[in-house]
């Protein structure tokens, strides 16, 4: 029987959980393997050389800040990873050595991600993926240089040589060398030049499967089931006689089986993957947009002329738009060589909202690994933050045409991509008729009417609240971009009658009411909705991809998508380009104005996790684990006290024209915004506008009003405030020409790409 049974039956009927202390062959993976590489060092020594010399910008050169503010180096401090991971455990005991591998890679290789449920993390493994995890990591092909595999762990194809890049496989190298792109390094250490790191490194964690259902389940959790011969299906049973090297995962490359994540094979199936830079100008002119992830590429990859300084072609690879290159120094010590193609190491994408839950569990005492934040790890995060922003802003554009609405993916990989449970990116339509009433809104989003949620913390304090969401997620109207992932009737069927799981198992909740609304027993007897399969955040025991709607990248082709399990769902979606074709990397929405609607306000939103998953989280943690029997209120209460991860403004958009209805003969009301006399001006603009000076200058800065009545207000009268502290921003958090011209305090560096303060 499996392994889990005897142990989730307990779970549910005796409220008793167990993590485990050897982890089954039914998680293990190939790669290096736990204590096999004895000289990982602490981020903390990196820093004497690496930081502590430009941390004053958002866009920092310097790599122990820029990557103090990322998700990578926040892993394993990561709110959502530590609940997810609790109902990873209640459900696949053993499972979370998967989870852990990625989130404190540190703490993995120490050999300290057993017992399974992290209780065995130290402090100094909340780095989650560190400075050695990278630059001591090697291509597991050993075409360059040989990290440490031993027999039967060798993570490669021994027909093709193919290595395997993904779910936190790695071949690491046993020497003291740190491991880099440069052939001229002049650093204090020992080091080795790497083109594996200026290649295909990312995916050795954005790729992600699950090997337990890639090798169990009856479809291995694919697109396309593998091959027989190539997994064995039989559960581990701690059988020590059972060799891990007949399972999926010793068998197979990470992308051929249980899906999870595929934002690497997404760019892997692009147009991308293998394109120079310089191309980018005959690319087509909708891809080509001034704020687009695209262009910042191609313009950063610039500075150096397009190449690497060493001549070598620079691709759109994941480096170039996500450690874009920048002019600088690596390092705080004399000498070292100032670069054009310094890699910034802020590792930005779409995570824009995991610093404050961090920030706000460290307050309140409840990180589960890495408490006692410093004030440097603080601005770093803040920095993040901004910068993840920024990065959604790049990474789409929206046009009008007639009735229909037009968004273009400016990215390498899915819009959107990444871990998809929770994650979602929608249309919010708000129609307006002449007299600008609001008539209609479509993809309208805030509190859930009529819900109502209450929970006690873990400090012992009771809080109320209405959850706020996207309201209507099944309307006519309402167009959302997102995964979902589910579980299949056979494999309810498997894990009922073969393995003893309870059918009482919740696979989902109500989102308003918090009831039960479908178990494990309902799917295998074929009573829920869909009788094939029921949508789940059983994230280490979902097999089948249920929904995949989001926008494929530039030129994703389908024969390289369909290897990789990287297929829109349905795969009849973005041109249906079938065997042989190429996806569109658009989506057309054709608009259903209200007959009395004159003009809309279209916005494009993403929100990184929503209230559906965090209530999935926190309902389905049984608490039966000691260590992590709390995560899932954590979460919760970070998310609520936090704004409920409020969704970030990507782009916008106008239909139609608005009528402006005259309400005075003469703009009389200054300073209100309006155009009142409806002559195409507002305010001080407007000769009509009666403005009586109150002072000679603009002396009262900041105060919204145009005191010297001469059309401008506050910091847009350069000459009176633009010296005035009120009116001085950070400007180098605008990185594009755009957003930098539009601040009077800001210039555009056209040189060096960068927006610079007055």
């Amino acid at each position: 029987m499996f392994f889990k049974a005897c142990l989730l039956a307990s779970a549910f009927v005796a409220g008793t959980a167990f993590a485990a202390d050897v982890v089954p062959t039914d998680i293990m993976q190939p790669g290096t393997q736990p204590k096999e590489v004895q000289n990982f060092e602490s981020p903390d020594k990196c820093d004497n050389c690496h930081g502590g010399y430009d941390e004053a910008r958002v866009y920092s050169n310097e790599p122990a800040f820029g990557w103090r503010g990322s998700a990578m180096g926040n892993a394993g401090r990561d709110p959502i990873f530590w609940a997810t991971l609790a109902i990873a455990e209640q459900d696949f005991d053993g499972a979370g050595d998967l989870c852990i591998r990625c989130h404190s890679a540190a703490g993995w290789y120490g050999g300290r991600s057993t017992p399974t449920d992290g209780s065995g993390l130290q402090a100094g493994d909340d780095d989650g993926i560190d400075c050695d995890t990278c630059h001591k990591a090697t291509n597991p092909d050993s075409s360059e240089h040989l990290g440490v595999m031993n027999t039967g762990f060798e993570a490669y194809d021994p027909n093709t040589g193919e290595g395997y890049y993904g779910s936190g496989i790695l071949s690491v190298l046993g020497s003291a060398d740190k491991l880099g792109p440069y052939n001229d390094a002049n650093a204090r250490h020992q080091w080795m030049q790497s083109k594996f790191h200026r290649g295909d490194i990312c995916g050795s964690c954005h790729d992600v499967s699950n090997p337990a259902v890639g090798d169990l389940a009856p479809n291995n959790g694919a697109q396309v089931p593998l091959l027989p011969g190539t997994f064995n299906g039989i559960p581990n049973a701690l059988d020590p006689n059972q060799d891990p090297a007949t399972k999926a995962a010793f068998n197979n490359p990470p992308y051929a089986y249980g899906i999870v994540e595929r934002t690497f094979s997404e760019w892997k199936a692009s147009g991308l993957d293998d394109m120079d830079v310089r191309n980018y100008i005959n690319l087509p002119a909708d891809l080509q947009v001034e704020s687009g992830a695209l262009n910042m590429a191609y313009q950063s990859s610039m500075l150096a002329g397009g190449t690497y300084e060493d001549g070598t072609v620079r691709t759109f690879s994941c480096q170039s738009c996500h450690m874009r290159p920048d002019v600088g120094e690596g390092c705080n010590k004399a000498g070292v060589p100032t670069r054009a193609d310094l890699p910034k190491h802020d590792l930005a994408g779409g995570n824009y909202w995991v610093w404050p839950l961090i920030k706000y569990q460290d307050q309140q005492g409840t990180l589960r690994l890495g408490g006692g934040l410093t004030a440097t790890q603080l601005a770093a995060m803040d920095a993040g933050q901004l910068r993840g922003e920024d990065q959604l802003r790049m990474a789409a554009n929206l046009e009008v045409s007639g009735i229909d609405v037009k968004i273009t993916n400016l990215t390498g990989h899915k819009l959107i991509s990444g871990y998809p449970e929770g994650r979602r990116m929608w249309l919010n339509i708000k129609w307006y008729d002449d007299a600008g009433v609001l008539v209609r809104e479509d993809g309208g989003y805030g509190p859930l009417q009529g819900a109502s949620v209450t929970y006690t913390a873990s400090d012992g304090s009771v809080t109320t609240f209405t959850p706020e969401s996207i309201l209507d997620l099944n309307g006519t109207n309402t167009r959302i971009y997102e995964t979902h992932y589910a579980m299949t009737q056979d494999w309810a069927t498997k894990l009922i009658d073969a393995a003893s799981y309870s059918p009482d198992l919740p696979l989902s909740f109500d989102r308003e009411r918090g009831d039960v609304d479908a178990t494990l027993g309902q799917l295998k007897d074929g009573t829920l909705p869909h009788v094939n399969y029921h949508e789940t955040f059983h994230f280490v025991l979902n097999n089948y991809v249920a929904k995949d709607n989001r926008i494929p990248p530039y030129g994703m082709e389908y024969d390289i998508a369909r290897t990789r399990n990287a297929l829109p769902v349905p795969a009849a979606q973005y041109g249906n380009p079938g065997p042989g074709g190429t996806y569109d990397y658009w989506d057309i929405v054709s608009l259903n104005p209200p007959a009395t609607a004159t003009y809309a306000d279209i916005t494009l939103y993403y929100q990184g996790t929503s209230w559906e998953y965090v209530q999935f989280l926190w309902k389905a943690n049984t608490g039966a684990n000691a260590f992590l029997g709390a995560e899932g209120v954590n979460m919760l209460d970070a998310w609520v006290k936090t704004g409920m991860v409020p969704p970030i403004v990507m782009t916008t958009a106008t239909w139609g024209t608005p009528t402006c209805t005259s309400t005075e003969p003469t703009e009389v009301t200054c300073n209100d915004g309006l155009d009142n006399d409806c002559d195409g001006l507002i305010d001080g603009v407007d000769s009509d506008c009666l403005c009586t000076p109150t002072e000679p200058t603009e002396a009262s800065c900041g105060d919204g009003a145009d005191n010297d009545c001469d059309g401008l207000i506050d910091c847009a009268d350069t000459a009176d405030c633009g010296s005035d502290p009120v009116c001085r921003v950070d400007c180098s958090v605008y990185t594009t020409r755009n957003l930098c011209n539009a601040q009077p305090t800001c210039t555009w560096d056209n040189k060096n790409k960068i927006c610079i303060t007055n």
